[in-house]
């Protein structure tokens, strides 16, 4: 892989790692990547959690986060399909 045409500048190879923010009652934070990330300006730093934290959702996402956690009715672990 060449480098030709890549930047130069600065702090431009970076590579910046983000986890969640999200902290669990006890002060541990969450060990997911934190790939959703949010800022109410340029001028604020980026916040960034995992979708499971991300406070942002909207109530389609919300949703669909809560039918992916529950379990399936009628099927028992035994069953394929």
């Amino acid at each position: 892989m060449s480098i030709e045409g890549h930047s130069s500048a600065p702090g431009a190879n970076v590579i910046v790692e983000h986890y969640c923010e999200h902290r669990i009652a006890d002060g541990t934070c969450c060990k997911e990547w934190g790939g959703w990330g949010h800022s109410p300006s340029p001028a604020v730093p980026t916040r960034w959690w995992c979708f499971e934290h991300f406070p942002h959702k909207s109530y389609e996402q919300e949703q669909a986060l809560r039918r992916k956690r529950r379990p399936r009715a009628g099927k028992s672990s035994n069953e394929s399909g």
